[in-house]
């Protein structure tokens, strides 16, 4: 929990009304989800399971249980994500909104002048420019045929060199001579992985190398569509200071320090559009809904 003024960029702090609102992001690895309410944020997470209403269930009991807040007091709720399109929240307000949307307005609200994202996700990654003016999406590209470039890959081979995915980006941080990943596609790069295993390259090398590998997919999805400053990077992927650091000397342009971890952007973006449906007129909420093709 964390005062929102402290965390929303200034430029919009305004924009914050007071309607209690909720997000939830259910991804294919974590749902996610950011309650505003009372001049405070919270946020929750939990790993998705087999059903997606149980998951966002789980992840609005934390957040009422965390701000005290009643259920009958929820103005709107936004669901996003991978499971979205299951969700059902009975009498309260809700609709759902692409992640893509999501994940733009999160990022605004933690940088007005965010123009591109990358966002890195357990099954797929996107790049997305944004206007700063308003925070919605101007174009988008995405990788969901390969796994190459997401978090499942970065696990597959997190497992290859007897390591925690958390451990793996850490360990790519202490690399001397990042090895030379080549392969674009996940089968032939886990063959690489085991051959340099039996070659004695060290596993701060190797790891260095396959995170080169992955950032280099997601710089041919960024080159698509053009990078422009300011840079935020999203998902869940965005915890990993391995990543981070080859997107970053691959991209050639630092990513934005923001006050929030930005596994929650997308959850953040919903609960703002929450907030934006609870307080808006038919004809805005009709606006609103075009949201969930875009």
């Amino acid at each position: 929990m964390s005062e929102w003024k402290e965390i929303i960029d200034p430029d919009l702090q305004s924009t914050v009304t007071g309607d209690i609102a909720v997000g939830l992001d259910l991804g294919s690895r974590t749902g996610k989800g950011v309650l505003l309410a009372g001049g405070k944020l919270y946020t929750a997470i939990t790993p998705t399971g087999v059903y997606m209403q149980e998951t966002a269930d789980k992840l609005l009991d934390k957040l009422l249980k965390q701000s005290k807040v009643a259920r009958d007091d929820i103005a709107y709720i936004v669901g996003t994500g991978y499971g979205r399109i299951a969700l059902n929240f009975g009498g309260t307000g809700h609709k759902i909104v692409t992640e893509i949307s999501c994940h733009a307005m999160g990022s605004h609200y933690l940088n007005a002048k965010v123009r591109s994202i990358v966002d890195i996700g357990g099954q797929d990654s996107k790049a997305i420019r944004v206007d700063p003016a308003s925070g919605k999406v101007v174009e988008f590209i995405m990788n969901d045929k390969c796994a190459a470039g997401t978090g499942r890959f970065l696990e597959k081979v997190a497992h290859l060199l007897d390591l925690t995915l958390e451990q793996l980006g850490n360990e790519a941080l202490n690399a001397d001579a990042p090895a030379d990943v080549s392969s674009q596609c996940v089968v032939f790069a886990e063959s690489e992985v085991i051959s340099l295993k039996a070659k004695g390259v060290s596993a701060a090398n190797i790891a260095a190398g396959i995170h080169l590998a992955t950032a280099r997919r997601v710089r041919n999805l960024v080159n698509r569509i053009g990078l422009e400053p300011d840079l935020v990077f999203s998902g869940g992927v965005s915890n990993n200071p391995g990543m981070t650091k080859a997107l970053e000397e691959l991209l050639g342009h630092p990513i934005s320090r923001v006050k929030l971890d930005t596994i929650y952007a997308g959850a953040l973006g919903a609960a703002v559009f929450a907030q934006k449906a609870a307080s808006s007129s038919e004809a805005e909420l009709a606006d609103f809904a075009l949201l969930k093709a875009k």
